[in-house]
């Protein structure tokens, strides 16, 4: 997947409204330092977990959430930072399993290489987390041991 075209569906699946210069790496950098939406979090809730009760404390606590929304105010950075890697991993999960219930599948079992963590968690936790998932992808697409 060209970087480009990543972050077109990594903005896709945040609710971000388009970009008519078209999402760089720059400019998508941008976007998260000044914080997302947080209509964003009900957005990429519904698209990749819709079952996940507890899925918008995978990005901010409960009383933030609260907080936030009475003020009108975005995510920080951190949390901004936390849902687009999970927007990242769906968007190559999806490009791997073609299907969205294959993908959520996928991202909420325990997986052995992520030593029976869940995909989706191990993602939003930080960075490094969400590397070893892509890993893990990148292994099904093109055929290796996963």
């Amino acid at each position: 997947m060209s970087q480009g075209n990543e972050f077109h569906k990594m903005a896709d699946v945040l609710g971000l409204e388009d970009d008519r210069s078209g999402y760089t790496a720059l400019r998508f950098s941008q976007k998260i330092a000044r914080g997302l939406p947080l209509r964003s979090v009900e957005r990429v809730h519904k698209i990749v977990a819709p079952r996940y009760r507890g899925f918008s404390t995978l990005v901010i606590t409960k009383q933030t959430l609260v907080r936030r929304r009475k003020k009108g105010e975005p995510l920080s950075q951190t949390e901004s930072e936390r849902l687009a890697r999970i927007a990242r991993v769906w968007s190559m999960a999806k490009g791997v399993y073609k299907d969205e219930e294959l993908t959520r599948t996928f991202l909420m079992r325990p997986h052995q290489l992520l030593e029976g963590g869940v995909p989706l968690e191990v993602a939003a936790g930080n960075e490094y987390g969400a590397e070893a998932v892509v890993e893990i992808l990148g292994r099904l697409k093109y055929g290796s041991a996963a």
